[in-house]
């Protein structure tokens, strides 16, 4: 796939969605976290394609500069639509950033955005200059935040979020969705649920679906 290093398909039968899905800034793709995530949207339905930006299939700590990172969501995007699913698009943390900031710059080709983990602002550094695009972006959004998440305080997140947003809240979840006393399989069974109910609601028109 010109543009996009490399990525992980993962098509179940019958597959109704198809999740183009980047990682997060310190781990790509096979991180246990999106390999759960990815098998949990496959009992749901959701087909994913999992992405790595170039600097994480090169093995570089440093991200690639944000032109990069753009490039490559969209070459990840025209790939997954070849598919010839409905599509959607995000990803964790910067990955579902780096979505929006590419729909915002312009077209992409995707019926809603997927953020699993916003990161709103730095640890310890609180602030909402990284949402200021979101109001930029039609498509209909999701955001999964834990409540825990030190890069996104809900009560910063929830007053800037856009017309078209929909907040999932998982209970106890830090950023990377690490709640104490739960296994890794149970939250995201939690996530694919969330997402496989709004997305379908997305097929039926409803717009908004769930807790602001």
């Amino acid at each position: 796939m010109t543009g996009v290093p490399e990525a992980l398909p993962l098509l179940p039968p019958g597959a109704r969605w198809l999740l183009v899905l980047a990682h997060g800034a310190g781990a790509g793709m096979r991180h246990p976290f999106m390999e759960a995530v990815a098998q949990a949207f496959a009992a749901e339905g959701i087909a994913t394609l999992r992405y790595e930006f170039p600097y994480m299939a090169a093995r570089r700590k440093r991200p690639d500069f944000k032109p990069v990172l753009l490039a490559t969501v969209r070459a990840a995007v025209e790939a997954g639509r070849k598919e010839g699913l409905p599509l959607l698009a995000g990803g964790k943390s910067m990955g579902g950033r780096m979505t929006s900031l590419a729909a915002a710059e312009g077209a992409l080709e995707a019926k809603g955005i997927v953020f699993l983990g916003f990161p709103l602002h730095p640890a310890g550094k609180p602030s909402t200059e990284r949402a200021e695009h979101l109001a930029r972006v039609v498509q209909p959004t999701l955001f999964v935040q834990g409540t825990r998440d030190k890069l996104a305080g809900l009560d910063l997140l929830r007053p800037v979020l856009p017309p078209k947003a929909t907040l999932h809240v998982v209970e106890g979840a830090d950023h990377g969705f690490a709640v104490k006393g739960r296994g890794l399989g149970d939250t995201a069974a939690e996530i694919a649920a969330a997402v496989a109910r709004w997305a379908d609601a997305l097929a039926q028109g409803s717009g908004i679906l769930g807790p602001r």
